[in-house]
């Protein structure tokens, strides 16, 4: 049987695959060009980590195996997107996703790679995403409502969160050694991390 876990990867990937070429203009033009390089390459290294997962996985163990195969990756991206994964792992008590649990790692997540990377709101980094969508979650963890929901919320909040970087200049990461041209461009960091809730949302209501 497929976890939510492993359904939400899959979709993932052909998100990924649709918008690779969109993330690496982004990259080019205000950062150094890489990201959708080493994202794919995250993935990758995350999809071979599940193969090697044995009988029926838990929505943590995938959520581990994706943590571990973005670790292994290179530049800076790869091994922080692997530490919010492993976040969200550590998160499900009982090793499968829950609007309570996916909430908790989440925050979890963002609060470390926040920690390690310096980045708040308005850096036009990944945050401007993640912290938009872990809001979101937090506000209908206490509500009725499944997954589907919940995810879709955090993906309209996590999309809202990246286009809003369009209008920042970077103050950290590549993209703020060119100054001002970065203005304009939305943060590929941020806009992978809006295909990634949208292809959470897509995969909960399948």
């Amino acid at each position: 049987m497929t976890t939510l876990a492993h359904a939400w990867f899959n979709e993932f990937l052909k998100e990924f695959a649709s918008n690779e070429e969109y993330l690496g203009d982004l990259d080019r033009q205000a950062g150094d060009g890489d990201f959708a390089v080493n994202l794919g390459s995250g993935l990758k290294r995350a999809q071979k980590r599940i193969q090697l997962l044995s009988g029926s996985p838990t929505d943590a163990e995938v959520f581990s195996a994706i943590s571990l195969g973005f670790l292994d990756t290179g530049g800076t991206s790869g091994p922080l997107l692997g530490m919010w994964f492993r976040g969200i792992a550590r998160a499900l008590d009982d090793g499968f996703l829950t609007i309570a649990g996916l909430s908790e790692g989440i925050a979890t997540g963002t609060e470390t790679i926040q920690r390690l990377g310096g980045a708040k709101v308005g850096d036009k980094t990944m945050v401007d995403a993640m912290v938009p969508a872990s809001e979101a979650l937090k506000e209908v963890a206490g509500q009725d409502g499944g997954l589907a929901d919940a995810l879709a919320k955090a993906a309209e909040s996590a999309s809202q969160g990246a286009q809003s970087t369009k209008e920042i200049t970077a103050s950290l990461g590549r993209a703020s050694y060119v100054g001002d041209l970065s203005t304009g461009v939305v943060d590929p960091g941020a806009e992978a991390i809006a295909l990634f809730f949208a292809a959470g949302a897509a995969a909960a209501s399948s």
